[in-house]
């Protein structure tokens, strides 16, 4: 996939200059020997995120078939995710040989992480599905430690972060990690055969795409005020959808894919977004979510992808993307992630009659897919290394969010170079830390305003510098 033109990204010496390597550059070591390739070694596996998604990616990790692989250690802040995550895991695999996380081997707390890789040995895989705030520093450790990864979507929620991903992701491929990165769509197999009829021609060129995720609140996605025994750090960890610094929101968490799995088709990177959205039924709710998002995506060549975003209770529902070609239209996913149902037909109506293809039911289902192709590039030392790939997604999910919270076109290098890092110091997180979001009298967090503040999404703006004089 080519990068935007003159995008920081397609000039090679991009990473050095950003400056970020010199951060890394004391990992690099020597490249990690050749491990895990004759596909009869054992693979141990450490969870680092506990959540639903983190015990999802664990099962997946261990119902793998291409050899041995053993769940060895799991990491949370929270006790309560480790434990219900533990018996779920326990139940799903109860065959020896799979789960073997004994108490000692069970770690909580904001070094949880460190503690959970130490029980591993280079070569072996960290998950990470912690909210996405924290991706670059647990990624820092495995890659000092010599191990492979998968990492949950999105991986940054910000530019500075997303250039340190970038050259996190540099530093792991000359220590020949294997990384793989939450994006599935990429590994299913009927948007692979669509995305390669689309390149031989088959749709004609791509005119505009659109994509809806419409649905009624999910996840963590609003928030009524912090209960009195909570801090807010830990307040604002466990309910992450809801605050940009943790998770970049509902925009970055709920529509990467769909961006994501449209940019594939297109073969491009849209290069700006203008986007609007607000903030209609909340109540007494203080997370910074809008309830609506509507964005345009602009690519180099002036095509368009259209996105439309909304959590209300009981409004149309529909979770899907669109292409449109100059000889037809390509359903890309049409009810949620999987099965995608893509097909290709020789006008823009779904009308039978026009159906050219169709990928052939039932779909392998790409939340496994994913892990297969992991595990298989270990076992076999193949070439794998999708943080670029990821941290681009992440960064065009970033640009559309920003559009629509500031009221402004955002384009691609002005998200990569905005210098508004929403949590520093994340890596030094204790659990007695102030929140990196605090809130006013009232108890309320700042919200978007667009329009009023256009510089950053939330919070104090910079004052201008001062004038000076000759």
């Amino acid at each position: 996939m080519n990068p935007p033109p003159n995008s920081p990204l397609a000039r090679r010496d991009f990473l050095k200059r950003s400056g970020q390597l010199a951060a890394v550059s004391a990992l690099s070591g020597v490249t990690l020997p050749h491990v895990h390739a004759a596909g009869s070694d054992l693979i141990r596996v450490a969870l680092i995120g506990c959540g639903g998604r983190g015990t999802g990616a664990a099962g997946q990790a261990l119902s793998t078939t291409s050899g041995p692989i053993r769940l060895a250690a799991m990491a949370d802040v929270f006790s309560h995710r480790l434990k219900s995550s533990h018996e779920r895991l326990v139940k799903q695999f109860p065959e020896a040989g799979k789960f073997d996380v004994p108490a000692d081997r069970q770690f909580v707390g904001f070094d949880a992480y460190k503690a959970a890789m130490d029980v591993l040995r280079p070569g072996d895989v960290a998950i990470f599905a912690t909210p996405p705030a924290f991706r670059w520093v647990h990624f820092t450790y495995a890659i000092a430690k010599g191990l492979h990864v998968f990492m949950e979507k999105p991986v940054t929620v910000d530019g500075p972060t997303s250039k340190r991903m970038f050259a996190l992701g540099e530093e792991a491929a000359r220590k020949n990690l294997k990384v793989g990165v939450g994006l599935m769509c990429r590994h299913c197999r009927a948007r692979g055969e669509l995305a390669d009829r689309i390149a031989q021609g088959q749709l004609g060129d791509i005119l505009m795409m659109r994509a809806y995720r419409l649905h009624g609140p999910v996840g963590s996605f609003a928030s009524p005020p912090k209960p009195p025994e909570k801090s807010h750090l830990m307040y604002q960890i466990e309910r992450f959808h809801s605050f940009l610094w943790a998770s970049g929101g509902a925009y970055s968490d709920f529509y990467i894919h769909n961006i994501d799995e449209c940019c594939w088709m297109k073969g491009a990177w849209p290069v700006k977004a203008q986007s609007s959205g607000g903030r209609h039924y909340r109540g007494n709710n203080i997370d910074q979510n809008f309830d609506v998002y509507s964005t345009e995506y602009t690519f180099a060549d002036g095509t368009k992808l259209f996105l439309e975003g909304r959590c209300i209770t009981g409004a149309y529902a529909e979770h899907s993307s669109t292409a449109h070609g100059t000889k037809g239209m390509a359903i890309i996913s049409e009810k949620g992630h999987a099965p995608s149902l893509a097909r290709i037909y020789r006008g823009h109506n779904k009308a039978a009659a026009d159906l050219a293809w169709a990928y052939p039911q039932p779909e392998p289902r790409p939340l496994q897919t994913e892990w297969d192709d992991l595990i298989d590039a270990i076992r076999q030392d193949k070439p794998y290394n999708e943080v670029k790939r990821g941290v681009e997604a992440s960064l065009v999910t970033s640009m559309g969010r920003m559009a629509a919270h500031t009221g402004r076109i955002v384009t691609f290098e002005e998200m990569l170079n905005c210098d508004h890092e929403f949590a520093p110091g994340v890596d030094r997180l204790t659990a007695d830390s102030p929140a990196p979001l605090q809130p006013d009298a009232d108890g309320r967090y700042p919200v978007p305003q667009p329009g009023i503040q256009t510089v950053r999404e939330y919070g104090p703006v910079p004052a201008p510098p001062a004038n000076r004089a000759g």
